[in-house]
């Protein structure tokens, strides 16, 4: 499935495609260290958004989310795909291989391109919210680790 996004994304535009995946079944790195490069060159500006594919999504989703400044989310419909993006400013895209099949996630990636967030609208002072606690979370970490012996 990754692979074949990767050729949609490829004639897509609005996409300069990086890949961070591995090529096929043969390479054994584990998923969450992909996760994390993804989400790292997101975070660091590198790109602007980031897909994911495995199995069913959920622990590349929650690998991208220990990212400080990213908001990854599994999604597996139209809906879902629309509301990551316009309520919650995801920029990370995470799918199921054994959860939805290619066309379907061709769709719904297709439409998650689609959407921008709205900093003006109704959901961005709840993102701000989560923005806000993860910067103090974030800090108040490093003090209690600096204070470590």
């Amino acid at each position: 499935m990754k692979n074949a996004l990767r050729k949609q994304l490829e004639t897509d535009p609005r996409v300069d495609v990086i890949d961070f995946g591995v090529p096929d079944a043969s390479d054994d790195r584990p998923y969450p260290h992909v996760g994390l490069d993804v989400a790292q060159a997101v975070a660091r500006g590198e790109a602007r958004r980031g897909l994911l594919v495995c199995g069913t999504g959920i622990g590349m989703a929650i690998s991208a989310n220990k990212v400080p400044g990213i908001r990854a989310t599994v999604a597996h419909d139209s809906y879902s795909v629309e509301r990551s993006v316009l309520s919650n400013d995801c920029q990370v895209l995470t799918l199921g291989a054994r959860v939805v099949g290619l066309e379907l996630a061709k769709r719904l990636v297709a439409e998650w391109l689609g959407y921008e967030f709205d900093p003006g609208s109704q959901s961005a002072a709840k993102v701000a919210v989560i923005s806000e606690y993860e910067e103090r979370g974030s800090k108040q970490m490093t003090d209690v680790r600096s204070n470590t012996p």
